[in-house]
């Protein structure tokens, strides 16, 4: 939160950190963003991340604390998968970085045969190239992205107007796709109807053989209570707990097991998930995976959305 007044600007930063908020410096002005890549094109340099709950104010000549930070931090993992620019720093980790990272770790435990990989643009780019670097194969642009005149898909109240904006910014490139094994990297799968409806089109129009997902997060089972990033108004929005209802007549029984990796209940979802959506295979990242591509301590990034997790509960951090 930003606050203008007659001679400054107060900056306040959420409680728990979810959310960034940075400082830029240059020669008699300081600004205030939550990306970093908002600063190199003004010429301002990185001078200064609130913490966790911190309020400064700030002049054309300095901050000044006003509210120092709390010990205890949980950064939204979301910013690395998804909401994040690539070439935004948060917590010193980089955007890319850490989905090329994600991607490469990714690869390494993947035994798929593929002719390429592909990712989906533009937040599923970073993790695709470092999976085509660490399983060996060509990164190709089976997918073109035509952004002019269309917002993020994820940001529309009505599904059919999500659907239509996915659609009219993906453009599928045939050549690249006819006849091939295609391994396409995403970062999530919210409600999957986007998903399906691409998936559709590249196996009926462009004559893709089989069609590989690799997703740079788990599967979301839990609603976000925190951050309102998104349209979203009920956890039953979410492709996992309908396939949950389903099961189990109720959609909020057995949370726990759909949400941890290797369960048979969690490969039972996923294979419902990939069967609901015509895709050849379908993995998951796992939350151990994500967090070491952050780059930060497991106690300290918010991984909600995934495991239901919302307290600051791990021993490693219990003193920082």
């Amino acid at each position: 939160m930003m606050i203008l007044t007659e001679d400054g600007i107060i900056c306040a930063r959420d409680s728990w950190g979810r959310t960034p908020l940075i400082i830029g410096k240059k020669e008699g002005a300081h600004a205030a963003s939550s990306e970093t890549t908002s600063f190199p094109n003004l010429d301002f340099e990185t001078e200064y991340e609130l913490g966790p709950g911190e309020i400064v104010k700030m002049t054309a000549d300095g901050i000044e604390q006003i509210r120092p930070a709390n010990k205890k931090m949980q950064v939204c993992s979301f910013l690395w998968v998804y909401y994040g620019f690539p070439t935004s720093t948060y917590e010193g980790k980089n955007v890319e970085d850490a989905r090329f990272t994600n991607g490469f770790n990714l690869a390494k435990t993947d035994d798929v045969e593929v002719d390429c990989c592909s990712g989906i643009p533009d937040s599923g780019t970073g993790m695709a190239m470092g999976y085509a670097a660490g399983k060996g194969v060509p990164y190709q642009r089976c997918i073109a992205k035509y952004t002019p005149t269309w917002p993020r898909s994820f940001t529309p109240s009505n599904q059919s107007m999500r659907s239509l904006v996915a659609k009219m910014k993906l453009i599928p490139n045939k050549a690249m796709l006819k006849g091939k094994r295609v391994l396409f990297c995403d970062d999530s799968i919210v409600r999957g109807t986007q998903l399906r409806d691409n998936v559709k089109v590249l196996f009926d129009q462009a004559g893709l053989k089989e069609c590989h997902m690799r997703i740079a997060c788990p599967p979301l089972v839990y609603a976000c209570p925190f951050i309102n990033f998104t349209s979203s108004k009920s956890a039953m929005e979410l492709i996992t707990r309908r396939i949950i209802e389903k099961f189990e007549g109720d959609a909020n029984k057995n949370l726990e097991k759909y949400a941890t990796t290797g369960s048979p209940e969690y490969q039972k979802m996923v294979d419902e998930i990939a069967r609901q959506l015509g895709l050849t295979s379908l993995k998951f990242n796992t939350i151990e995976q994500l967090v070491e591509a952050i780059g930060l301590p497991k106690c300290q990034v918010c991984t909600h959305c995934f495991d239901g997790s919302s307290e600051y509960s791990l021993h490693e951090c219990a003193d920082e």
